[in-house]
């Protein structure tokens, strides 16, 4: 399928009319935060990742035991994080769960997943789950109908296995659209159907989505109208600093942009993605780790969606930030000095959030 044609179709009758002319002079205002640097307040997690970005943290997580993966949690906790969303239930063929649909990754913990819940509940973090991937990450991963079909039967699997925890809060839709400016409609129906199921499933349970493409962000007539169209509680943006597309002043910039927007779609959240790595080899190579990235860049990135996020997440404590002396290390041996330099000034701006 030709997607720029179709993504033209599919906006073609959105920018004319009445509305759009009102919708037009709405994106001249918007709301602020009052000033100041948030905290971070939760982060992306994984079990396992099939290519070489996770690799100072990769083989560390499939040799955790169940005590390991809670004190992972507990760790993030203790930072003030209230939030943590799992990266994906399967990858590379391999489920981290059991299911008749793949066979399950050879792990030392024979649930990682439900040793994260149960230490969530004991801390109240809230959880977002993935629900992918059965299959490769595709262009048949949005909509192919076996593809969809699976993805619907992990979910009912995810469900009846955990949505009895606490600390299960909601969804995380993992197939990451582009801006370009706009969503295409492809990614629109993979939102919305994987909404709709999620909503049957778990009718409480919120919805997440974490898009790129940031620094093309728009505020105009279409874009409002497909974020009205969008079935999805919270998209978190990612700041694309680290993927070197954004300073974090362009940041800045586009996230004021995304807030006007927003603020004419209340019912949708905006949330940060802010992402803590650096590269070690070549940027944007899926062969290149990731490594933990200076903290004066990372409290730049923090200060530029601040005004305009609700809440900021990070891409992500696991593997890059670990707390000195921890049980569940995982990550590059630089992770403790991020960790150590974001909890100083953390302590001094933020005194109530350490727990």
């Amino acid at each position: 399928m030709n997607v720029n044609l179709s993504r033209r179709a599919f906006l073609s009758g959105m920018a004319s009319g009445p509305l759009a002319a009102s919708l037009s002079l709405s994106c001249a205002t918007s709301h602020r935060r009052s000033s100041g640097i948030q905290p971070i307040k939760g982060s992306w997690i994984s079990v396992w990742w099939d290519d070489r970005r996770h690799f100072y943290w990769n083989d560390a997580c499939l040799r955790f035991g169940k005590e390991q993966w809670r004190t992972a949690v507990k760790d993030a906790s203790h930072l003030g994080m209230e939030y943590l969303v799992l990266l994906a239930v399967a990858k590379g063929g391999k489920a981290f769960y059991d299911t008749p649909l793949l066979p399950k990754l050879e792990m030392a913990c024979p649930d990682p997943i439900e040793a994260m819940l149960a230490a969530a509940d004991e801390c109240r973090v809230r959880f977002f789950l993935s629900s992918d991937w059965y299959g490769e990450w595709d262009e048949r991963a949005l909509g192919d109908p076996d593809r969809v079909r699976k993805r619907f039967q992990m979910m009912e699997e995810l469900a009846r296995r955990y949505s009895h925890h606490r600390s299960f809060y909601g969804w995380y839709w993992p197939n990451e659209a582009s801006l370009s400016p706009y969503f295409g409609p492809e990614f629109v129906n993979y939102v919305n159907v994987s909404s709709q199921e999620a909503h049957r499933l778990t009718p409480k349970a919120k919805t997440m989505t974490a898009p790129y493409g940031t620094s093309r962000a728009v505020c105009d007539d279409a874009f409002v109208r497909q974020l009205e169209g969008l079935d999805v509680d919270i998209i978190a943006y990612q700041d694309e600093v680290g993927c070197l597309r954004m300073t974090p002043s362009q940041s800045a910039a586009a996230f004021a942009t995304l807030r006007r927007a927003h603020d004419r779609v209340p019912q949708r959240a905006l949330w940060a993605d802010v992402e803590t790595f650096a590269w070690e080899g070549t940027p944007n190579a899926q062969t290149s780790p990731l490594i933990p990235a200076p903290w004066e860049r990372v409290r730049q990135q923090l200060e530029a969606v601040s005004p305009f996020a609700s809440v900021v997440l990070i891409y992500q404590y696991q593997g890059l930030m670990n707390r000195p002396g921890t049980r569940a290390f995982a990550g590059h041996p630089g992770s403790t000095r991020l960790y150590e330099d974001y909890f100083r000034w953390l302590k001094a701006a933020h005194p109530n959030v350490v727990r």
